[in-house]
């Protein structure tokens, strides 16, 4: 199995790649998993953007269309969506200078993985953020 991500990446990201984190696909459904990550990472002191097609506010933070749409520098990009949709993210996470890329468990896209880490970014790949910070005792 290829790991997409060591350790050390992993809580680079988690601890020192900046504490605002938009969350691609987060809205304000409870049963999703992209609510309960974006709740774990508010209690390890990230501030959490939601960006969602419908654009409604979540755990109190305003939410927006596409990373485009986000008025303030984003320093992790965290996705939530579709494989098919995720390289586009990538890309725009690119684009808008983020630090750092985290596609969730199941999303996967290597050549966007590939890119990603050639811009110069930290990217990790099916993994969850929600289970890395509870295995790395982070929070």
């Amino acid at each position: 199995m290829t790991t997409y991500g060591d350790d050390t990446e992993i809580r680079q990201i988690l601890t020192a790649a900046g504490d605002t984190w938009a969350v691609v696909g987060l809205s304000d459904n409870p049963e999703r998993a992209a609510y309960r990550v974006a709740e774990k990472l508010r209690r390890i002191g990230k501030r959490v953007v939601p960006v969602h097609p419908k654009a409604g506010s979540v755990h109190g933070e305003q939410g927006y269309a596409s990373l485009a749409d986000i008025p303030f520098p984003v320093d992790v990009v965290n996705v939530f969506v579709n494989s098919t949709l995720a390289g586009g993210i990538a890309d725009q996470a690119v684009a808008i200078g983020a630090k750092a890329v985290w596609f969730q468990l199941d999303v996967m896209d290597e050549a966007a993985y590939d890119r990603t880490r050639e811009a110069g970014l930290l990217m990790v790949m099916d993994r969850s953020a929600g289970r890395e910070i509870t295995r790395l005792g982070l929070g």
